[in-house]
């Protein structure tokens, strides 16, 4: 008994001097935990709209103080004063939603009993896009009722909903995104982590460094043939997207592709620094699912919307580059705007990218020479 407590107590010893061990064991648990249960959130909040309001009448003010009052909303301040400043709202990333009320709103509702809102949305992603037209259109029949009892007259506000870039609705136009960033991601840094680790875990990345090849380009050569996959399925998913799901590219295809290769590089940079952090495949395969595949699903907002999330996951989401790609993505395969205005996402891809290759080529030299 007394030679099994102390097998017993060398496996805690083994346990607890293994920091990436032990980080694995009580970490992973806390931080699922929390993910999955502030990201799985089907409820929407902090929606930016815009108003359209010709006369801002006192009527039309008070619909729009009780869209502000809500919890799913954020009103701005600044109205729009013409129909043309709509779609420039939505392509500049400022809206989500515009009211838009019908001229002499106030007067008409209170002399014929009837007016009409229209209710623009986003529907890039047509889930959201349903949820909080649904929202806006309950809180506009709400103050129908309000406006009805005050008044003693039978008063009949008509909703109507646009929806830009995706009339149809169709899934495939918020998934195909969010699939090409996380294939995209997951071939590129895990495969290319895997690879490296499983050299220097055999022993054979030191018998390459002892070559005439300089070691950068030997990393290169391990890269490379993830870089042409990577291509392949990039195109392979463009094509399929356009002929088989029917998701038109609205924007610059020479732009799409060009951030698209950006992507890639910044998820070999990544590879690379997960490889020169760990010495196991085993090691490797856990750092890319807690590091790459799970936060790149939830927090990237490929499936849930970020500005649902508490401050801190949304900060956290910052620093995953699906994001980023998959914002630049619906911008310019979407909705089709110019590449300036997704030139924030490019910028911040890029900076990603010489931070990750600088780190991961100086840590890579450091470990191995």
């Amino acid at each position: 008994m007394r030679q099994f407590i102390a097998f017993v107590h060398k496996e805690f010893y083994h346990i607890f001097r293994d920091i990436r061990t032990m980080m694995i064991l009580l970490g992973m648990p806390i931080m699922q935990i929390i993910i999955f249960g502030f990201a799985l959130s089907t409820d929407i909040k902090d929606i930016r709209v815009s108003i359209l309001n010709p006369n801002e009448d006192i009527v039309s003010r008070k619909i729009i103080e009780r869209i502000d009052a809500s919890e799913y909303f954020i009103v701005d301040d600044r109205y729009l004063h013409t129909g043309n400043e709509i779609e420039k709202e939505f392509k500049e990333g400022k809206a989500d939603m515009v009211i838009v009320f019908s001229e002499q709103f106030s007067s008409k509702l209170l002399h014929t009993g009837e007016a009409g809102i229209q209710i623009i949305a986003d529907a890039t992603d047509p889930n959201t896009a349903k949820t909080f037209t649904q929202y806006a259109a309950s809180i506009i029949a709400a103050s129908q009722q309000e406006l009805a009892l005050g008044n003693n007259i039978p008063m009949h506000i008509t909703s109507s909903i646009k929806l830009l870039y995706n009339p149809q609705m169709k899934s495939a136009y918020n998934f195909v995104p969010g699939v090409m960033g996380l294939i995209l991601m997951l071939i590129c840094a895990m495969m290319t982590s895997i690879s490296i680790v499983r050299e220097k875990e055999t022993g054979t990345m030191e018998v390459l460094l002892v070559s005439p090849m300089r070691p950068i380009f030997i990393i290169l050569a391990k890269a490379v043939p993830y870089f042409v996959l990577s291509c392949v399925n990039l195109f392979t998913i463009l094509i399929l997207s356009v002929y088989v799901l029917h998701v038109p590219i609205a924007g610059s295809l020479f732009w799409l592709i060009i951030v698209s290769l950006l992507f890639i590089f910044v998820s070999l940079s990544l590879g690379l620094l997960i490889s020169t952090l760990t010495k196991t495949q085993v090691a490797a395969m856990l750092a890319s699912g807690m590091i790459l595949m799970m936060p790149t699903m939830l927090l990237s907002g490929m499936i849930f919307p970020i500005e649902s999330m508490p401050p801190i996951l949304q900060w956290i989401s910052h620093i995953i580059p699906a994001k980023w790609y998959i914002m630049t993505v619906k911008k310019l395969m979407i909705e089709g705007v110019n590449v300036s205005l997704a030139w924030q996402e490019i910028s911040i891809l890029m900076f990603m990218a010489i931070i990750l290759i600088t780190i991961s080529l100086k840590k890579f030299k450091n470990r191995l020479e």
